[in-house]
């Protein structure tokens, strides 16, 4: 039986995970990489221990199962607006990778958003004018890195998000390429036409020769023997953003089906279908996923820190030991006894939209302990998810049938329950944790005629029972306190 070796790239470490063409998960490995922090508000990676840390665990995975080349393909996904700069004839990267995370691109939306860019921008590429996402970090590395712009215009210069660069290293450079999903989150695709857009290239004086080719997600990109590991080159096939992979790899193929992910950050996404619509105030319209000669669009909100949240507690504050342990708190104390948390780390996200707003703990008063801190750190994670729903919903009259989830956060059983009684629809848990890389796996079998349909692919998919939802009643007079406390701050 043939093996599929999904790559997923993300924020804090690279895994991967070597499944049979059933689904069935045969063995995994990870590495995580540091997070750099230059200055206050920045966040970088190094561009080639994020590809290094790619070729090791895809050895790891290769040489636990004993595959061979004739046996095995490769997908990825990876974590997206990260972008890497890099001298097409070095081979070397200009600077750190510039993470979705960081602020140093803001005095550049700034001045966008000054010019009265923004319907622009909403209009060609579907987003918001943010830092978030990629276009301004390029922009950024060409006006501040030491002889970039000039060597840029000379067209020595190339740009990609991670999937992008790791494509172009695992190819030995042959392969200049990116998928319209990442392409979709650079402020410099055009969502309609499927290409780059110049008026956004102009808008951010970025050359035209340093973009990727972009391409369906079911594409096969090019081939590699992953620095030698094989005896001859296998095939990668199957490449998108992890937001998307989770949305293909929870089988969200009909109109109205959503997923949330719940990573560093998390993203609620929820297929609106093969039209192109304009998201409500506050959300973005991306390239859903693109299979089997279809395009599918998508409503997505995103927030910036979830489970970074939980990471800042344990790794800052020392409030606890491992992640493990914070259910137990927060289920201690009967409420969160009025004291609400803001994770506003990097500013707010969707569906607030303020980068200038600073993480807060609200409501603390003598009587306040460990236990409601961890509470409501917790449960801020379900109101920002929320916060997403209610913008699709009500603005965009989308009725969710019941939303599909993923990523570690989901193992906490009184998060999931929290969330199901703010949305009042059943939470589904996939049965792979890691729907990003099965999304992945996903597109690698159109790519490689496994499967012919979406019905045939989402055979291979299982739910776990889902959670449903409790009294709204419960939680109506916290998250009304939770939507006070964020409207305080962007005052």
């Amino acid at each position: 039986m043939p093996y599929i070796i999904s790559v997923d790239q993300s924020t804090q470490s690279t895994k991967a995970l070597l499944f049979k063409e059933d689904g069935t998960l045969v063995v995994s490995a990870a590495l995580p990489h540091d997070q750099i922090y230059p200055r206050e508000g920045w966040v970088e990676h190094d561009p080639e221990v994020l590809y290094a840390h790619t070729v090791a665990v895809i050895r790891s995975v290769v040489e636990k199962a004993g595959c061979q080349a004739d046996d095995c393909s490769l997908a990825l996904t990876n974590q997206r607006e990260t972008v890497i700069v890099w001298n097409r004839l070095t081979g070397k990267p200009v600077c750190n990778a510039v993470v979705w995370q960081c602020m140093r691109g803001k005095d550049i939306c700034d001045a966008l958003k000054a010019q009265g860019c923004g319907p622009l921008v909403k209009e060609r590429t579907g987003l918001l004018i943010d830092p978030y996402f990629s276009g301004s970090g390029v922009k950024w590395i060409l006006d501040n890195v030491d002889g970039a712009r000039a060597a840029a215009e000379r067209g020595e210069l190339l740009m990609g998000t991670v999937e992008c660069w790791l494509i172009w290293k695992l190819t030995s450079g042959k392969v200049h390429a990116t998928d319209y999903t990442n392409a979709s989150r650079t402020l410099l695709f055009n969502i309609h036409t499927l290409d780059w857009d110049a008026d956004m290239l102009r808008l951010l004086t970025i050359p035209a020769s340093m973009l990727p080719q972009a391409l369906p997600c079911d594409a096969v990109f090019g081939e590699t023997t992953m620095e030698g590991l094989f005896d001859k080159p296998v095939r990668i096939a199957g490449v998108l953003g992890d937001s998307h992979g989770a949305l293909a790899g929870q089988m969200c193929f009909t109109e109205g089906l959503g997923k949330a992910t719940y990573g560093t950050g998390s993203s609620v996404m929820v297929n609106i279908g093969e039209k192109f619509a304009d998201a409500p105030d506050g959300l973005v319209t991306s390239v859903g996923y693109a299979a089997l000669g279809k395009v599918f669009y998508a409503f997505e909100g995103n927030i910036h820190c979830t489970g970074a949240t939980i990471t800042w507690l344990k790794d800052k504050l020392h409030l606890i030991g491992g992640a493990g342990e914070i259910e137990g708190l927060a289920t201690s104390v009967k409420d969160n006894g009025g004291v609400y948390f803001v994770p506003a780390f990097a500013g707010l996200g969707a569906p607030w939209w303020h980068p200038e707003v600073k993480a807060q703990i609200c409501g603390l008063t003598l009587g306040s302990s460990r236990e409601h801190v961890c509470r409501a750190a917790l449960e801020s994670i379900g109101y920002q998810v929320a916060d997403l729903v209610k913008a699709m919903t009500d603005t965009a009259g989308i009725a969710l049938r019941e939303i599909r989830v993923d990523g570690g956060p989901t193992r906490n059983g009184f998060l999931m329950q929290f969330q199901s009684d703010l949305l009042q629809v059943p939470v589904v848990r996939s049965e792979v944790e890691d729907a990003s890389a099965f999304g992945a796996f996903v597109m690698n079998g159109f790519a490689l005629g496994r499967w012919s349909s979406f019905e045939e692919a989402g055979k291979v998919w299982n739910g776990e029972k889902p959670v449903v939802p409790g009294s709204y009643d419960k939680v109506a007079p916290a998250y009304e306190g939770w939507q006070a406390a964020v409207k305080q701050l962007i005052k």
